[in-house]
């Protein structure tokens, strides 16, 4: 497939922390999965993200294949590591965004594990504004990010979703054990520091779509940022370590998420405790600690969060004409 002009690949790959240095203009891997090709395994509403996320019909979530992170645990593995999907051009990508917002009347355009593909993004963003995209778009990130490939986003991402996951490779051997990414605190700390000073504090708005005999319209995150946190198992520690940090740094400028979801994909021998759910006491140590620093309103999951049915199929719904 021809790209067009308008998307530049690096000869040597710094999207992300890992600063691999593929040359993805020649075809070359990046560590991530991704060279020189855009790929995604489904282009569809989505139902489970956060509230002012799925609004009404749902968030129209974009899957891209591959990761720069590629955790041990990745619920997603079939894409971030097995990289399922189909090859795309930059001109389909445009008219996904398109047919979400206007076929499928999707809350916002929800970019998944997007980093690797900012190439096309970015311009594709642009040019579907151009024929009328004007939902809010949606980063949905692991966190891993540089500063930089954040800053670069400034104006075409209006909702930045990203994932804290880890406390300090000082404290916690997490980072390291579980991503082989010691440096994620300090990358993803830095990166959350530009989201939020580039999108601001959350800006509620609303999503009008139409339901039978008329229209109906609901509360939407318009602009701002939401930071997620899953509670791993047998890291109660490191979440109220993240926790603090998050809340002592960034107070009520952004929107918080805790997640109870882990769901382990299959045994694992040399991290035992990984072959297991987050207990529901884990779950709520964590929620009693949040509430006994202040934080009043957050995000958390109610029930059994952590099953398989609730992971999408990556049978590239959506993804082709």
């Amino acid at each position: 497939m021809a790209r067009p002009s308008a998307v530049s690949l690096p000869t040597s790959c710094e999207l992300c922390p890992r600063r691999c240095g593929a040359n993805r203009a020649a075809g070359e891997r990046g560590v991530c999965g991704a060279a020189d090709q855009l790929r995604i395994a489904r282009a569809a509403l989505h139902e489970w993200e956060e509230p002012l996320i799925s609004v009404g019909p749902g968030s129209g979530a974009v899957f891209f294949s591959g990761c720069p992170l590629r955790c041990r645990y990745c619920q997603n593995d079939a894409i971030s590591m097995g990289f399922a999907g189909v090859d795309v051009d930059f001109g389909r990508l445009v008219e996904i965004f398109l047919e979400l917002q206007d076929e499928r009347h999707a809350a916002n355009i929800n970019l998944v594990t997007p980093t690797q593909y900012a190439p096309w993004i970015v311009p594709a963003v642009a040019e579907a504004r151009r024929r009328g995209l004007h939902v809010p778009i949606v980063y949905n990130t692991s966190g891993y990010e540089t500063a930089e490939a954040i800053r670069a986003l400034e104006g075409t991402v209006d909702v930045y979703l990203t994932d804290f996951k880890y406390a300090p490779d000082a404290v916690s051997s997490a980072a390291r054990d579980y991503s082989r990414a010691p440096e994620y605190h300090d990358e993803a700390l830095a990166a959350l520091d530009e989201m939020v000073a580039q999108v601001g504090e959350p800006v509620i708005g609303e999503h009008r779509y139409p339901v039978a005999g008329g229209e109906e319209a609901a509360p939407a995150l318009v602009r701002g940022v939401v930071v997620r946190h899953l509670v791993l198992p047998d890291r109660i520690d490191d979440s109220r370590h993240v926790v603090r940090e998050l809340w002592e740094r960034y107070g009520d400028r952004v929107l918080y998420s805790f997640m109870s979801q882990y769901t382990p994909m299959r045994p694992d021998a040399r991290y035992p405790e990984l072959s297991r759910p987050t207990t529901p006491e884990e779950y709520e140590a964590l929620l009693d600690f949040a509430d006994s620093l202040g934080l009043e309103d957050y995000f958390w999951q109610d029930g059994p969060a952590a099953l398989e049915s609730f992971i999408p199929h990556w049978d590239g719904t959506g993804v082709l004409p």
